[in-house]
């Protein structure tokens, strides 16, 4: 124990030599669900790097995005707040949105920023784009960018190619907006992109990056939240055609691989064993596409609703000889990255109010978990509704539930779109470790004292939302086509003629 406190302020203890501080990777998979990876049990998924992550360093089972849906997600995972202080919500951004992610908030990239972290984003922005890019990551702490500012879905893409030689993307994705385009700090690069190179470009781009920090023996922040395995997916040459698992399959492995290149960069460069790296998810799998949708497991439903699908995610933190292999069943979120770096780097928080919490216990000694409990909101939080779940302990009590569209085809009727709003007084409770699928609401009369239970239950969520206060919602500012990236601004007739 002796030894291990010593590491730790060894580490930890903030400096002022900059090789001595951690480096940190942070790769956020998108439309992921509980049961997609070989290492959550899935029986086809190819994905040997992760699970290699999942082998060698800690494992979540109870790990929580805080959204069932994109930007919001992504916005906390940043601030180590939930969306509805920051104003993303209700639903998601989208390529000419007034708002984005307030310049106000902070990001872990600025954070990070005053101890000399050189710091990247590479992939999905997701948190608006807005007057001449005002909401870009380069805007918000990030050195370096790369990638599409939005869901790459949000551009036609019926004519534009998703695997070799030539198969085209599977639906119509946005028509009447402008071609998806690839940007570079805050230039245009491609106009539509080219999924073909675009993973190749982006672990290029990261791998780069980790290399010329480790030159510079600058400590890094690389923040990869990859498209996959969002509809439609894609895949180049490299994983094609190589999963049984189909289009979704490939698309994955395309991901893993990456991961695995990432891997291998901070082998080469002599710094993984100074490097965190965390995976996890934005919200569970699109059920609505079917197969290519993705899995929750046994989790019930999936994306767009508050039930475990939705927003359980896999989890996995990896640090050779810091962190020891294992898996833990503590509660933990998105919402504790940002306070865990900090914590490990030195670093300042906020001078705001957090939602998240420091997971350094659990991660360096496989201890308990800070965080009492877990909050779940819809896609359209109000303050009139307010939450719609509460998990306490392994408890789990739904105030609201309501299906989602982005669930319906599944057999179960609770996720389908048409599961309208339903208020529950007294709330539905289930025990996650017992019944983690949320299909047995306990009772009165069994082993659990549920009156109290339901009393501890009220407490928590009255102090919560007395201490919530809703921010300007950023998605409500409405649209504007004008807004929407051009490499091409004066040309007309847009969207139509934004290639290059």
């Amino acid at each position: 124990m002796e030894f291990t406190r010593l590491v730790f302020v060894t580490l930890f203890c903030p400096c002022t030599h900059a090789t001595l501080l951690p480096n940190f990777v942070v790769i956020f998979a998108d439309d992921v669900g509980f049961g997609d990876l070989g290492c959550y049990g899935h029986p086809s998924s190819l994905t040997p790097n992760l699970d290699r992550l999942a082998a060698q360093g800690l494992r979540f089972t109870d790990f929580y995005s805080t959204s069932p849906v994109c930007s919001p997600s992504r916005a906390s995972l940043l601030t180590g707040r939930y969306q509805t202080r920051s104003g993303i919500y209700p639903g998601v951004l989208y390529p000419g949105s007034i708002g984005g992610l307030p310049l106000n908030e902070s990001t872990i990239a600025e954070v990070l920023k005053p101890l000399g972290y050189a710091t990247a984003a590479v992939g999905k922005w997701h948190l608006g784009f807005g007057t001449n890019g005002m909401f870009l990551p380069t805007k918000q702490g990030f050195d370096e960018y790369l990638g599409i500012p939005y869901s790459h879905d949000m551009g036609p893409c019926h004519n534009l190619t998703c695997f070799p030689p030539d198969v085209k993307c599977f639906g119509q994705c946005d028509v009447g907006t402008v071609l998806v385009p690839l940007m570079h700090n805050e230039v245009i690069k491609e106009q539509p992109v080219n999924f073909l190179d675009l993973e190749r470009a982006y672990s290029d781009f990261a791998t780069s990056f980790i290399t010329t920090s480790a030159k510079k023996k600058r400590p890094f922040f690389l923040y990869y939240p990859s498209h996959h395995t969002h509809y439609p997916q894609y895949a180049g040459e490299g994983a094609a055609g190589k999963t049984s698992r189909g289009p979704f399959g490939d698309s994955l492995l395309e991901f893993d691989n990456t991961v695995g290149n990432l891997l291998a960069t901070l082998e080469e460069s002599g710094v993984i064993n100074n490097t965190l790296v965390f995976f996890t998810a934005d919200n569970g799998p699109s059920l609505m596409r079917t197969s290519r949708g993705g899995n929750a497991g046994t989790l019930r439903c999936g994306k767009g609703t508050t039930y475990e699908g939705g927003m359980r995610e896999p989890a996995i933190a990896f640090w050779p000889g810091t962190i020891k292999p294992g898996v833990t069943r503590e509660l933990a979120s998105t919402l504790d990255i940002l306070p865990t770096i900090a914590r490990l780097a030195g670093a300042k928080s906020p001078p705001v109010e957090l939602d998240g919490v420091d997971m350094t216990e659990i991660l360096i000694n496989h201890g308990k978990s800070k965080r009492e409990a877990m909050m779940f909101y819809p896609t359209d939080p109000s303050e009139k509704l307010g939450l719609f779940a509460l998990r306490l302990g392994k408890y789990k009590a739904h105030f609201f539930t309501r299906g989602s569209t982005l669930s319906s085809t599944t057999p179960d009727k609770e996720c389908s779109v048409f599961a309208v709003l339903t208020a529950h007084d007294p709330p539905l409770l289930f025990d996650l470790e017992a019944d983690p699928s949320e299909y047995y609401p306990l009772v009165p009369g069994g082993e659990t004292d549920i009156p109290a239970l339901l009393e501890r239950i009220k407490k928590v969520k009255e102090r919560f939302e007395a201490s919530m206060l809703f921010g300007e919602s950023q998605i409500r500012k409405g649209s504007d086509p004008q807004l929407e990236p051009c490499c091409s601004p004066q040309c007309r007739p847009k969207p139509h003629c934004c290639q290059c």
